[in-house]
């Protein structure tokens, strides 16, 4: 295992990110498939375009000019804007197989001995944790898409693409996807503190649809970042205070750090 970050306690397990190791055929016949549901997702449309990450032109790099530009314009309008990061735990290893069979079956379509590979892909999986000279003993995954698999953030781009449903239907707040991290953003004028009601019932709404499928959001890392003149900051706080704890002065969003000036110094 490797630390996540150099700062972090080294006496602590959580402190490590694990490194998955899967048989070389797998991945192999693992490509095989992602190439063919890859290729037929594209083609009917079937995949979110606000979902980056493990996408042919959808990458960190697009992710992140989306949404800075988003919130620099509506910074040029005299708006401001509310910036939140979301951070699912352990996403991929929650994700329930029954729920995404369904979902392969009747959002993408697939069916007969395609679905019934899929559903053998899940079957009798099994794995150990290995730390230095020690070796556990082998356990059954009943949940999850396999860590450093070809796949994985493929289906579970599928698993979660309902959620994007519930964002759409709140007009007003703009959403990106990176794989399992999910990026909200909503701007108003400085006279409209009130709407910042909306936002609050679409969080409540993602929390509840993440609880419904097996999904749970890390408050812990969930981050604000406050886009508005330093006089609204804590009245904007306030409203939020429900479903968000705290705001801070900068954020880090795939690498890049913003600030509330978003000058990226």
């Amino acid at each position: 295992p490797l630390l996540k970050k150099n700062n972090l306690d080294p006496t602590l397990l959580s402190s490590y990110r694990p490194i998955s190791k899967l048989p070389f055929i797998a991945k192999v016949l693992e490509k095989v498939a992602e190439q063919q549901l890859g290729a037929f997702l594209d083609e009917h449309q079937l995949l979110d375009p606000l979902q980056s990450g493990f996408r042919r032109l959808h990458s960190t790099e697009t992710a992140l000019l989306k949404v800075l530009n988003d919130l620099l314009i509506a910074a040029d309008g005299g708006l401001c804007s509310v910036l939140v990061l979301l951070d699912l735990s352990a996403a991929f290893d929650t994700v329930d197989h029954t729920v995404l069979i369904n979902r392969l079956g009747q959002l993408v379509g697939i069916s007969d001995s395609a679905l019934e590979w899929f559903a053998s892909y899940f079957t009798n999986r099994s794995f150990s944790v290995s730390v230095a000279d020690f070796t556990s003993n082998v356990a059954t995954m009943l949940s999850g898409v396999p860590q450093g698999s070809v796949l994985g953030p493929l289906l579970f781009s599928i698993y979660i693409f309902p959620l994007s449903l519930i964002l759409k239907s709140f007009q007003d707040i703009t959403y990106h996807f990176y794989a399992d991290d999910i990026q909200l953003y909503f701007s108003f004028k400085p006279n409209q503190l009130n709407k910042l009601s909306t936002l609050v019932d679409c969080l409540s709404q993602v929390r509840d649809w993440c609880s419904n499928n097996y999904l749970q959001l890390n408050s812990g890392k969930t981050e604000m970042l406050i886009v508005s003149p330093p006089s609204l900051h804590s009245e904007i706080r306030l409203q939020l205070s429900s479903v968000i704890p705290a705001s801070k002065s900068s954020v880090r969003n795939l690498g890049v750090t913003l600030d509330q000036s978003l000058c990226l110094d």
